[in-house]
């Protein structure tokens, strides 16, 4: 592994190396990452480079983490649309692998690039921009093209927002789940299948705007809590609607807290949001053979995008998010059962977390598959960026 500190010494390795991948900070949990060459991990490449307030943009090096971009942007009063549950992930990992927060009219993390710097297998560096024939089929692109080195995202005025958690919420009041996702700017559903209701239901909203009419019936938290019962709630983000920045409430963690370094497993699938419902009620039949390897699920809304290899690639998702316990055995005898019961919604898999969906089931899920096979071959020719992840799914 290596750690380059400049574009440059990034273009001296790749050039250089007969197989090649990027590391972020290394947050995923497949084995998207794997090579038997060199690693190249990005976390040198961690400057602000230049924030354009006029034009709401800001050019950003791949490693730096949202934790640390956040509160520069917000001290110029900008800020990104949405962010993460974790803020101490980099935004060049997070872009490739489409991750994402929640909310119905937020995009994943993707959505806010215009434009980035890709270092290609023979060590040039390309600016791929939104009038680029490559930039849908490159922003999302799980490894496979190159090494990203630059990023430009979108941004918009600062603003701030308020957080509240509400208790013991049955399944069946949430039903019509595209109007609650949409009822404020984040909601997050957090479940452990032991019943048939949420544990908590966390809605994050703009200073200025109201509850929606269905959270005054429910239970509200009177003190910060922890996603997991009983865990305490200290590394969590402020609750009880005490209002705060942007940066400081849209993830659910704050950044001076370091998230366990595995001590657990997680898997996610993106199914169409208007039939979320029907989905939940699928998984919850198997909430006996979930719970008992579970630390919990959170349940998430994510806006459709026109990203090739998007999750939420033209279609509104619900995202069912595991955290499973570090039991890969188990885990790995109930993901077929979870898959199966999703197979009806036609099942997205997040691209940085476990999952057993047969290559086929993979390939049918992106309409633009077949174009972006032929943008590997264009763009990575000799396969220097090709892994075993990768070649169980490309054909041919």
């Amino acid at each position: 592994m290596v750690t380059p500190g400049s574009v440059s010494a990034v273009q001296e390795v790749v050039a250089g190396a007969g197989r090649v991948k990027a590391l972020g900070t290394r947050h995923s949990f497949s084995s998207i990452a794997d090579t038997p060459g060199v690693l190249v991990s990005t976390s040198g490449l961690d400057a602000v480079e230049e924030t354009d307030a006029a034009g709401l943009s800001v050019l950003v090096q791949a490693g730096v983490t949202y934790g640390r971009l956040c509160p520069i942007l917000d001290r110029e009063g900008l800020a990104l649309a949405n962010l993460a549950s974790l803020p101490h992930i980099s935004v060049g990992g997070a872009c490739a692998t489409a991750t994402h927060g929640s909310g119905a009219l937020n995009g994943n993390l993707a959505s806010s690039v215009i434009g980035m710097e890709m270092v290609l297998g023979d060590g040039r560096a390309e600016w791929i921009s939104e009038s680029s024939s490559r930039f849908l089929g490159s922003v999302v692109h799980v490894g496979a093209l190159g090494v990203v080195t630059r990023l430009r995202l979108r941004l918009e005025p600062a603003f701030s927002v308020r957080q509240r958690v509400f208790l013991d919420v049955p399944f069946e009041s949430m039903r019509d789940l595209p109007a609650v996702m949409g009822s404020a700017y984040s909601v997050s559903f957090f479940t452990d299948w032991r019943t048939r209701g949420f544990t908590q239901v966390w809605l994050k909203r703009k200073d200025d705007s109201a509850l929606p009419g269905w959270a005054s019936e429910l239970t509200c938290a009177t003190e910060n809590v922890h996603p997991i019962p009983g865990a305490s709630a200290e590394n969590c983000t402020a609750q009880c609607d005490v209002p705060g920045r942007w940066h400081e409430r849209l993830p659910h963690f704050r950044m001076e807290f370091t998230p366990s370094s595995g001590e657990e497993l997680q898997s996610e699938y993106m199914v169409p949001l208007e039939r979320g419902f029907e989905a939940l009620m699928a998984v919850s039949a198997l909430g006996s053979e979930i719970a008992p390897i579970l630390h919990v699920s959170e349940i998430r809304a994510v806006a459709a995008d026109e990203f090739w290899l998007s999750p939420n690639y033209r279609r509104a998702s619900l995202a069912i998010h595991f955290t499973w316990k570090k039991d890969w055995e188990a885990v790995r005898r109930v993901l077929p059962r979870i898959e199966a019961a999703l197979a009806p919604f036609e099942p997205r898999a997040h691209w940085g977390k476990l999952s057993l969906l047969s290559p086929e089931a993979v390939r049918a899920g992106f309409p633009q598959w077949a174009a972006f096979r032929a943008l590997a071959a264009e763009m990575d020719p000799q396969g220097k960026f090709r892994n075993a992840f990768l070649d169980r799914l490309m054909e041919g």
